[in-house]
Order: structure tokens, then C-alpha cells, then sequence
């Protein structure tokens, strides 16, 4: 055991705060290897590390429960053999950021059954985040979630300063009934360290995943390119549009923009119907000042990406493709 690369499992819904889980386990100066799978094609997570100096792979295009799961033995394999070839070990251990509308069974599957993956990988934590605001609904209403939080070792609910009067305590509740003997807590980011995080016992056994394959969802992404700098009132105007006439299809979200009257990019989150405020990200080397946004909804692909369109268009934001 002593000898195996430990391995974290981050899972949780779309816009549930893996990514700030992220760069709070990477601020702890141990090194570490990342693997981020992002479900559409064009991948935003990697910008938002704080922590850019890091063996890195980002699996986009799919989920790791259905259209890739074949790439995450291949991407663990080839991470060994660097480590294992190197006089200077790169890195200490792995964490997996998984898709939001990803179930981890698979992911468990791959590093608990494969003879030599688990040979080199100790599954030591499987973390899931929860959104306060939009966890009930998302439990009830997306089998995904409802995984997530049963293969996890502890849940970490976040958003509480955004929930409404009583919304804390239902949770509670639910998670009694969905997960009464795995232990939680509410996720303060601005004390929160590695040993708070993963300062709970590892489990000394694991239930193996059924190794059955996966449901196909009904989950789809639409990634947006603008050729030029947006104006933001303009852009805020489209997306709180979008999220109010899409509130049950459109689930997700995200994105890098670049404004004409400001060097530094800035971040776009939205989830559960809500744009929240964006925040600006350093600038990097490899910038190339082209905003993207990726929706991801659970609705007729067509239908929206039509709607899209006729968005950007008549808000003249129109130097864009869509993928």
C-alpha cells in the first residue's frame, strides 16, 4: 500500500464548486497530478487553476461514465510510467475532477478492477460537492446526482451563503435518507486547508462498483466562440435572458470572456438559474483573447442552439460559431 500512488475522486454536480475544491487541495504545495474531465468539447476548467505548473491532462468531448471512459486507464498508465521513469518524482499523487453529469461508478471501476492499475493506484478519497440552493432539485430529478453522492466517502455542501431560509435543513434531511452514514460538511472556503478537507478516516473496505454499463443521459453541450471582445451589459443581458426562458433545460454555464476595456479575462458561472458575479483570472502566456462559453442543458440540442443564435445575433454579438 505504502508503495501505491494515492488517488482523489472529486465528483459532484455542474456548478457544485469542484473546481474551488480543486484549488484548494492543490494549494497544499504537495505534488500533484491532475486529470479534469469536461463533458463538451471545449474544455474551460484547466484556465481557472490557480496552479498552472502541474502534469495536467484534460479528457473532453464526453463523460468518463459513457462516451470516454476508455481514456482514463490509458491517461493513468502513461502518468506511471513518467513517474515511475523519473529520478525526481513528479508528482505525489492524482486527483480526478470528474464531469458534472458524470457518475463515478465507472471511474471506480477503472481504478479498483483493473489487475494493473490497482496494483500502482490506492483509491484513498472519493470527495462530492453539493450546491445547497439546487441540490434538491437536482437529487430528485438527475440519477447522476443522486450517484455522486452515494459512492462518496463525505459531501462537501457549499453555496450556504446563497440558500434561502430553511433550504440547509432539507438538505440535511435528504441526505439522511440518501446518505445517512456518509459524514458531511458545510464547505467554508476562505479557512478551509487540506487537513479539513481530507481529515476524515479512509475507508478500510469499498463496495466494487456492478461494473454494468452506464444509462445514457440526456445531457448536451453547446461550446460558443466569440471572434470579438463583447460588450459585458450586453453579454450579462443574453445569459440572464437564457437562463430565465431556459430555467428547467438550461443547467450549466461556463466560460472565459474577453471585454475590450479590460486585459485580464473573466470568468462566467451560472447554474441552477442563476449568473453569478464574474471574477477575472491572471493573464497567461498562452492567452488568446477568443471568449468561449459552453452551455450544457437537458433539452433538444437543435431547438436551443437555435435560440442561441437568435440571441447573440440580435444583440449584434454575432462574430460567433457554435460547436
Amino acid at each position: 500500500m505504502q508503495n501505491k500512488i494515492p488517488v482523489t475522486v472529486i465528483t459532484g454536480f455542474l456548478g457544485s464548486g469542484k473546481t474551488t475544491l480543486l484549488n484548494r487541495l492543490l494549494a497544499d504545495g504537495v505534488k500533484t497530478a491532475v486529470v479534469i474531465n469536461e463533458f463538451g468539447a471545449t474544455p474551460i476548467d484547466q484556465d481557472l487553476l490557480e496552479e498552472q505548473d502541474i502534469p495536467l491532462t484534460v479528457l473532453s468531448g464526453g463523460c468518463l461514465c459513457c462516451q470516454i471512459k476508455g481514456a482514463l486507464s490509458p491517461t493513468l498508465k502513461n502518468l506511471w510510467m513518467a513517474w515511475n521513469n523519473a529520478a525526481t518524482k513528479p508528482f505525489e499523487r492524482i486527483i480526478i475532477e470528474t464531469s458534472g453529469v458524470a457518475s463515478p461508478e465507472p471511474i471506480l471501476d477503472t481504478l479498483l478492477r483493473e489487475p494493473w492499475l490497482s496494483k500502482r493506484y490506492r483509491l484513498q478519497h472519493v470527495i462530492a460537492t453539493l450546491a445547497i440552493p439546487q441540490a434538491l432539485e437536482q437529487l430528485q430529478r438527475f440519477a447522476e446526482a443522486r450517484a455522486q453522492i452515494a459512492w462518496a466517502d463525505q459531501l462537501l455542501l457549499t453555496q450556504a451563503d446563497l440558500a434561502e431560509a430553511g433550504q440547509t435543513a432539507d438538505v440535511y434531511s435528504q441526505l439522511q435518507i440518501l446518505a445517512p452514514a456518509t459524514p458531511y460538511q458545510l464547505a467554508n472556503w476562505q479557512i478551509m486547508n487540506t487537513a479539513d478537507i481530507l481529515g476524515g478516516a479512509v475507508p478500510s473496505f469499498r463496495r466494487l462498483p456492478t461494473n454494468q454499463p452506464s444509462a445514457e443521459h440526456d445531457f448536451r453541450s453547446v461550446s460558443l466562440y466569440l471572434d470579438h471582445p463583447p460588450i459585458w451589459p450586453k453579454l450579462q443581458d443574453i445569459l440572464q435572458d437564457l437562463l430565465h426562458r431556459y430555467a428547467e433545460e438550461l443547467v450549466r454555464i461556463k466560460g472565459v470572456v474577453y471585454l475590450p476595456d479590460q486585459e485580464q479575462p473573466l470568468v462566467i458561472h451560472a447554474a441552477g438559474g442563476h449568473l453569478y458575479p464574474s471574477s477575472s483570472l491572471p493573464i497567461r502566456g498562452a492567452d488568446d483573447r477568443r471568449s468561449r462559453l459552453v452551455f450544457i442543458i437537458h433539452a433538444d440540442i437543435e431547438v436551443f442552439s437555435a435560440a442561441l443564435l437568435a440571441a447573440f445575433d440580435g444583440a449584434e454579438l454575432n462574430a460567433i460559431r457554435l460547436h
